[in-house]
């Protein structure tokens, strides 16, 4: 495996002084899931470093982009549950910013997973939904109704034509990125006038990640880059959004699934499974906020 040096790809600033966490990778156990979506937490990472100019954590030096684009097509699937739960957290987010949602048909949703999500965009009096997903795994375990609306492949900007969706969503998919500002620029030209771009990210500087640091699970093999709300408002306003609002995502999932990306040993993990298990309640939902940022920001009505 080739690692490259990087710049701070949102804003080119060469400054590395200032090192998050050092390198903890070990190739030899990743596994069929390291690349799947809320996956078992390996608290393996990349060396992590703070930009002092922009405030973005992002990973440098890091493997060659064949590495990751070989990886993700075969990572497998094991959290529909979960990806269920995650989606019905977005769609109450993005209904506190947007209030009515049929008003913003024709969305697209990148790094789309099952389609939990485009599922709830139906539900939400949209007709005109669409999403793409690099893992096949994914696609295989989505609802009868969503799997069609599902593009198998990488996201590329180029094959939308401009000005051809209201809005577009993105979730926990910027970390994975060699150039997140490219993503930006392209879903901007996507956007119709009014349109806007809704992505729910990790944010590094929340408590849960500075008190865990390194055995939090925001700090993963695949996250080339972290956000913060500064970093994540300089990533809009630099392409050109505006009415930028960045809040502070509540989660919410089974007890099981919080247990499961607890900074635990297995053994002590195995055994609150049973615990939960035998009081009946792995499955008893609990909301909490661990440290996802949502943001959203809309292309301009006219042109400035």
């Amino acid at each position: 495996m080739n690692l490259v040096s990087r710049v701070c790809p949102l804003c080119g600033s060469k400054n590395q002084t200032k090192v998050l966490l050092e390198s903890n990778f070990d190739p030899s156990k990743l596994n069929d899931f390291s690349f799947a979506s809320r996956k078992i937490p390996e608290f393996m990472h990349l060396r992590m470093v703070v930009c002092p100019d922009c405030n973005l954590c992002y990973a440098s030096p890091i493997p060659e982009l064949s590495w990751f684009t070989n990886e993700y097509p075969d990572a497998d699937f094991d959290a529909a549950t979960e990806s269920g739960f995650a989606a019905k957290s977005y769609i109450r987010c993005l209904q506190k910013s947007l209030g009515p949602l049929s008003e913003f048909d024709d969305a697209l949703d990148i790094g789309t997973g099952d389609g939990a999500f485009l599922g709830e965009l139906l539900k939400h009096g949209l007709t005109r939904v669409h999403g793409v997903e690099p893992s096949a795994a994914p696609i295989r375990c989505a609802a009868d109704n969503v799997a069609p609306l599902i593009r198998h492949g990488f996201f590329e900007p180029d094959a939308y034509a401009s000005e051809s969706f209201s809005l577009i969503s993105c979730f926990q998919t910027v970390e994975h990125l060699t150039d997140p500002c490219a993503l930006f620029q392209g879903v901007f030209r996507m956007l119709r006038p009014g349109g806007c771009f809704f992505i729910v990210a990790h944010n590094y500087r929340s408590l849960s990640a500075r008190v865990l640091k390194g055995r939090s699970p925001v700090f993963d093999i695949e996250h080339l880059q972290l956000l913060s709300p500064r970093s994540a408002s300089a990533m809009y306003k630099n392409t050109g959004f505006t009415n930028i609002r960045i809040s502070y995502l509540i989660n919410k999932y089974p007890l099981s699934y919080w247990l499961r990306l607890a900074p635990l040993s297995e053994q002590v993990k195995n055994a609150g499974y049973g615990v939960l298990k035998k009081c009946g309640i792995q499955s008893f939902s609990l909301s909490m906020p661990v440290g996802n940022i949502a943001a959203i920001g809309f292309k301009p009505e006219t042109a400035c």
